[in-house]
């Protein structure tokens, strides 16, 4: 029998002996499994997690009755530490490339080159052809200069450490123009100044905020000059009172005065966006072909492929990259390599592009499309609530059984998706979003039910805001989780009584 416990002295006095958990059957099957060295550690942490509850709460964790609920406690803690860090969630936030989710999902035909080469020898450095050392670029350079014209590139594993790469082996030492409406700062302090200091540049700044010419460029430039700089501003906007030079007349500058046009490009997109109701972005083919020298943008942003950074151009130029000590430091992995030689293939048929590559396959989902599953999902709802209905009918503890029909109202609403990542910041995506508001009998808040959607096997993520948690549909990858996810929360308990008693199996004093 067990007895109520009224002091926090009585309840540290109920705490088992490590020897005694040791002991459980079923632990000593865990021990043998995963080592009793862990096992160990877990339940020290499980002994050091009761005594804060005793502490904090004057009560044991309802886990801490009996011995089969620390076995099932140690099971969900196993069960835990064998779990991914970096396992699949469900982006339903209203950003696409979600920096902190991952930013771009592979295509199939990336992730099963990537399980190739994890899987065999692959030639990364060796040519097949002359059976000897090779260059870990050459497969992805060929592909560039197929779909860009440019005649070389340099791969690195971002486009932070592209930019870098690019200033510190074609102007250390020496002055880089920059116009002052161009001077950008990225997520994690990434700022153009800082990067040019740390290449070893001088950094001249030209122009105004707003407004900045071409004489503001050709007075700027001395003997000293290496090169001027364009930074497309892609996580920002200026507009009204505007002025800026282009990229054609800027190489012809560059051409007259004997210096390189260079380009920090960023979000990287090979394809018209305009298609998906996005602005139409500035794309390396063309630069290119305005004169720009060597432009770098991202492999994982609208590119659609892996965390790259690229820098393509000028041959004589990349030459200089590839020989620059910090390219070793930088360069990427096969498996990188090999996810953005199968992405790049993709663009082969831009008019499959919708298909193939999960980024555009999202921007370009219609709106009828999203329409339907929001209704389709919303339907779970009724059902759910004749469940509770029928729960509270056969057991009056049940009551809370539910957490979508008793504690909040859902409902469809229009919203809209952002690109993310810092790009097209000015620009939303009309989409469609499953909306759950506290009903004013509820007692459950919306970071309650948030957690127990990021509780699920494959957690769901969406975002709190007006006093509503939103659920953007245009993030949806397979439907048939997401229902079957859903479903499992509507029938969620919202809480589940906390026993303040004696454990049954307690041997001995506390460890």
């Amino acid at each position: 029998m067990t007895q109520a416990i009224n002091s926090s002295q009585a309840l540290y006095r109920c705490l088992p002996a490590m020897d005694s958990l040791l002991l459980i059957p079923q632990v000593i099957g865990f021990s043998d499994t995963y080592g009793k060295p862990w096992i160990k550690s877990l339940l020290t942490q499980m002994l050091v997690d009761v005594r804060a509850s005793i502490a904090t709460q004057q009560q044991l964790p309802h886990w801490c009755q009996q011995s089969a609920g620390v076995v099932i406690e140690l099971q969900q803690r196993i069960d835990a530490g064998h779990r991914a860090s970096m396992s699949a969630v469900m982006n339903l936030t209203g950003t696409v490339l979600h920096t902190n989710l991952g930013r771009s999902q592979m295509c199939e035909a990336a992730i099963t080159a990537v399980t190739n080469v994890m899987r065999h020898p692959v030639p990364v450095e060796f040519d097949m052809g002359q059976g000897k050392r090779g260059h870990r670029d050459t497969a992805v350079s060929s592909l560039i200069h197929e779909l860009t014209g440019a005649k070389a590139c340099c791969v690195v594993n971002n486009n932070a450490a592209a930019v870098l790469l690019m200033l510190a082996a074609t102007a250390a030492g020496k002055e880089v123009i920059v116009s002052r409406g161009e001077l950008v700062e990225i997520g994690g302090a990434f700022r153009i100044p800082d990067i040019m200091a740390q290449a070893g540049c001088k950094l001249v700044e030209v122009g105004c905020t707003n407004r900045t010419h071409l004489q503001d460029y050709a007075a700027a430039i001395t003997d000293n000059t290496a090169a001027i700089m364009k930074v497309h501003t892609s996580n920002y906007h200026i507009c009204g009172f505007t002025a800026a030079a282009d990229e054609a007349a800027l190489a012809q500058l560059c051409r007259e005065r004997g210096i390189a046009l260079i380009s920090d490009l960023g979000s990287g997109a090979l394809t018209d966006l305009s298609r998906f109701g996005l602005s139409k972005e500035p794309m390396p083919q063309q630069m290119l072909k305005d004169g720009v020298n060597l432009v770098s943008f991202s492999g994982d942003k609208l590119l659609g492929g892996p965390q790259a950074g690229l820098v393509v151009g000028d041959k004589d130029l990349i030459a200089k990259l590839q020989a620059h000590p910090l390219k070793r430091a930088l360069r990427c992995d096969k498996m990188t390599l090999a996810a953005l030689e199968a992405t790049l293939k993709q663009y082969r048929q831009p008019e499959t592009l919708d298909n193939q590559l999960p980024i555009f396959r999202k921007l370009a989902r219609p709106l009828s499309s999203l329409n339907s599953l929001a209704q389709e999902l919303i339907g779970l709802w009724p059902n759910a609530a004749k469940v509770v209905s029928h729960a509270l009918e056969s057991h009056s503890e049940a009551k809370d059984a539910s957490v979508l029909a008793q504690h909040f109202n859902v409902t469809i609403e229009p919203c809209h998706t952002q690109v993310g990542s810092g790009s097209q910041p000015d620009v939303l995506l009309d989409s469609v979003a499953l909306c759950f508001m506290p009903s004013a009998n509820g007692t459950m808040s919306l970071s309650q039910l948030d957690s127990l959607f990021k509780a699920q096997a494959i957690p769901i993520l969406g975002r709190i805001t007006a006093n509503r948690l939103w659920l953007d549909l245009r993030g949806v990858d397979d439907e048939y989780l997401l229902s079957a996810a859903l479903k499992a929360v509507s029938c969620s308990p919202v809480s589940m009584p906390i026993l303040q008693a004696a454990p049954e199996f307690i041997i001995g004093g506390a460890q």
